[in-house]
């Protein structure tokens, strides 16, 4: 039960790196330039923190664990501090959007513009979309569960999952539910849902990198 089934983590790390890949580029299988509003795109801040959690433990299986362990406090103290500071330009950039729609939805003139825009959003391609990232979320789960069933011990691990579970969910309904003239809204207020929850959990990731690196550093010192 404790042994690690390699192919099966591998397995892993192909779903979720094909997650984040559709996430960042949905519509390019649409043959559009653009994915559809910023619900989707902005669920890549906490499905690329999956993404390198899991890339980290499939590179134990190449370098070693000590060696792993030093690399992953540096690698995640980069990754967080990146994820921090893009996440809140990009809650910036659709809570700007969201005042800009509504304002305009609210002004009778503004309302012909916004209509012109954002008036028609592609809820049928967003949500076949948010079909397949949830099937391959949950087969990447299976797969991590088939891999190694101690991973169920790894609380932080489940707390990822669940958190890139609930944002798909958060994504779907706010697209799926309101009325169409007002989805482009509604995906922009998932965008910044899920844009917040992506960067706590980046500062979350960070206290923890960086009291990685100190205890690294203390621990070459000693050892020098």
């Amino acid at each position: 039960m404790d042994r690690l089934r390699v192919p099966f983590l591998l397995a892993a790390l192909i779903l979720i790196f094909l997650v984040v890949v559709i996430e960042t580029g949905s519509l390019l299988i649409h043959g559009n330039d653009q994915p559809p509003g910023y619900g989707i795109p902005y669920m890549a801040f906490i499905d690329g923190t999956l993404l390198v959690t899991v890339g980290l433990m499939t590179l134990s299986l190449v370098i070693g664990r000590n060696l792993e362990g030093r690399i992953q406090g540096i690698v995640t103290l980069i990754y967080s501090i990146v994820i921090i500071i893009g996440g809140i330009i990009a809650i910036f950039v659709a809570l700007q959007l969201v005042i800009l729609m509504a304002s305009l939805l609210l002004s009778f003139f503004g309302a012909l513009v916004y209509l012109a825009v954002w008036g028609d959003f592609d809820r049928g391609g967003a949500g076949v979309i948010l079909s397949l990232i949830m099937l391959l979320k949950i087969l990447f789960a299976i797969c991590l569960v088939l891999a190694q069933q101690r991973f169920l011990q790894a609380k932080g691990l489940v707390v990822m999952i669940i958190l890139s579970l609930v944002a798909n969910v958060i994504v779907a309904f706010l697209q799926a539910f309101p009325p169409g003239v007002l989805v482009s809204i509604t995906d922009a207020i998932a965008a910044i849902v899920v844009g917040i929850i992506g960067v706590v959990l980046a500062i979350v990731l960070l206290v923890f990198a960086v009291i990685a690196v100190v205890k690294s550093l203390m621990l070459n010192r000693n050892l020098a």
